[in-house]
């Protein structure tokens, strides 16, 4: 666990110093991903050079925004609370102005948007880089918003599947209520990363594991003694969330 800490410490000094930034803004949810990165954060560049930002809206779990709380004050780094609500209310969002019903693709999709938005407005005002908090299991099956979470500089836990996170993360001594909580973007109330993806991140990870072997359809079906159908899916994932792995196509000239 130490070689990958320190893999991951010396890849934010390099990116920081090659940047020539003061340090770094990471948009704290609550959960256990933000908290690992802000972990890795800290032990590579000391609090000081840590920026946490919170922005909850009407509908967020206060326990979401007080476990984030615990995070910066646990670590001793800066931190600000930015509230989305009025953002969303201006551009009209669905279950925040009384003419429009909420929805998920749209409006959820918006409060990822408004918030990578904030982020690189602290980036751009104190000169950091914004570090995102995807993991790799959510990085292969798309799960995450275009140009929103996905929008960063560095992704210090883009090599670590979701499982391997939840290790290092305690590891790390992040709190156990962080660790042990059901997985959610945040984005609606009740909402769970593994409901919205039909898996369950043991499962997930060991496919992804697998396909990155090489291993057809069949043979992880097989090897995990699991149905093919659930392999299927999660080889459709992957295919149909390419476009949130690379860059917009543009025609040859």
């Amino acid at each position: 666990m130490e070689k990958v800490i320190e893999k991951i410490t010396n890849f934010i000094k390099e990116k920081v110093e090659e940047a020539k930034a003061n340090g770094v803004v990471i948009g704290l949810s609550g959960g256990i991903d933000s908290a690992v990165t802000a972990y890795l954060c800290v032990k590579a560049l000391g609090k000081y050079r840590v920026l946490g930002i919170i922005m909850p809206e009407k509908n967020t779990n206060p326990k979401d925004v007080e476990h984030a709380k615990m995070v910066a004050e646990n670590l001793g780094i800066k931190y600000t609370i930015s509230d989305i609500t009025d953002i969303l209310k201006a551009f009209g969002a669905g279950g925040y102005v009384p003419t429009r019903e909420f929805d998920k693709i749209a409006d959820g999709n918006l409060k990822a948007r408004i918030r990578m938005c904030i982020l690189y407005y602290f980036a751009n005002k104190y000169n950091l880089l914004v570090a995102g908090t995807s993991n790799k299991s959510e990085i292969y099956v798309g799960y995450g918003t275009k140009y929103g979470d996905t929008a960063c500089d560095i992704r210090p836990i883009g090599n670590l599947f979701k499982t391997e996170v939840r290790e290092l993360a305690k590891y790390l001594g992040v709190p156990k209520e962080i660790i042990n909580k059901p997985p959610s973007a945040g984005l609606w109330e009740g909402q769970t990363d593994e409901e919205e993806l039909g898996i369950k991140y043991e499962t997930l990870d060991k496919i992804l594991k697998l396909y990155e072997e090489g291993k057809s359809k069949e043979e992880i079906s097989k090897e995990l003694n699991i149905s093919v159908d659930v392999v299927e899916h999660v080889f459709n994932l992957i295919k149909k969330n390419e476009h949130k792995r690379t860059l917009p196509p543009t025609p040859e000239i």
